[in-house]
């Protein structure tokens, strides 16, 4: 059982809980006013067995990052649970099922190439080199966890009728989770500065002071509000609602972190971590509830 719940652990299943968050909704989207729970179902399974696999790579790739870090000592890997190469081995076979699952069962060869993609470009750009080279690793890096609604889009219009494929929401989507990945990340590093110092990780944290780590994540917050909005001509008054009080309160809580850190009080940044996950969780449920109810768009 210790050995089961090790290889979960290199999943990283809170992390994929996040993307599934994200692919649902584009997944619902895409066949608006329809749900075929069945592709649905089945298209979560091949995505969640390729995010693990590239999360898998991650841990066996940062071994030597992640015993120098507090907070990533308890992982499979450092506490020597699971080898690194049976980690890698697990990996593939992961990456492998979810390329088949996606191509042969689900039917779409595109969905199959994302995968392909995304756990190319996490292990590769992000982990090996962004990461431990730049403090923009996570602007750029962040493009992986954006693939499930692409993944998530090309699974669902491979069955979709006849009509136009709007392949210009799923960009949007795309867009949203990348613009929400550093103000989400960085408020997390800056809690952990001490961590990624002693790895030798330039997070922004690590490199710059905190009124300019602050300014930063409240610009890309008020990007990734601006960004959700494009969405609006495609979905009822229900996502505008939600996207647009979600929206202030992210800005809200962003711009108290920065302005509390220009006036040199305390701070708890990880209260911007905590609130933007529940700012996607609760802006893609309300574009779930507009995919299922299908009403006419505003515009």
């Amino acid at each position: 059982m210790e050995t089961i719940k090790a290889y979960f652990a290199l999943t990283k299943p809170r992390v994929i809980e996040l993307l599934l968050v994200a692919a649902i909704p584009a997944m619902l989207q895409a066949d608006r006013g329809s749900v075929n729970l069945a592709l649905i179902a089945g298209t979560l399974i091949g995505g969640w067995a390729g995010a693990a696999a590239a999360n898998t790579f991650n841990m066996v790739v940062d071994y030597d990052i992640d015993q120098k870090m507090g907070r990533t000592r308890a992982r499979p890997l450092v506490r020597h649970k699971i080898t690194k190469r049976r980690a890698a081995t697990f990996a593939w076979v992961l990456l492998i099922f979810s390329v088949l699952w996606l191509w042969f069962v689900i039917g779409s060869p595109l969905a199959a190439g994302f995968i392909i993609l995304t756990n190319w470009f996490y292990v590769f750009v992000y982990t090996k080199w962004l990461k431990r080279r730049t403090w923009q690793n996570v602007i750029w890096g962040g493009a992986a966890g954006c693939m499930p609604v692409l993944v998530g889009w090309a699974a669902i219009r491979a069955h979709a009728g006849e009509g136009p494929d709007g392949w210009w929401q799923a960009l949007v989507m795309f867009l949203i989770i990348f613009f929400w990945t550093p103000p989400h990340t960085w408020a997390l590093a800056m809690k952990y500065r001490d961590d990624y110092a002693k790895a030798n990780v330039p997070m922004l944290p690590v490199i710059a002071e905190p009124v300019a780590v602050t300014r930063q994540i409240l610009f890309y917050t008020w990007v990734t509000v601006l960004v959700s909005l494009a969405l609006i001509p495609a979905t009822s008054w229900i996502y505008a609602v939600g996207a647009v009080v979600t929206g202030i309160a992210f800005i809200a809580l962003a711009t108290k972190l920065h302005r509390g850190v220009a006036r040199g009080e305390e701070v708890k940044p990880l209260r911007l971590f905590i609130l933007s996950n529940n700012y996607l969780a609760l802006l893609f449920l309300a574009l779930s509830v507009d995919a299922v109810l299908g009403w006419q768009p505003l515009f």
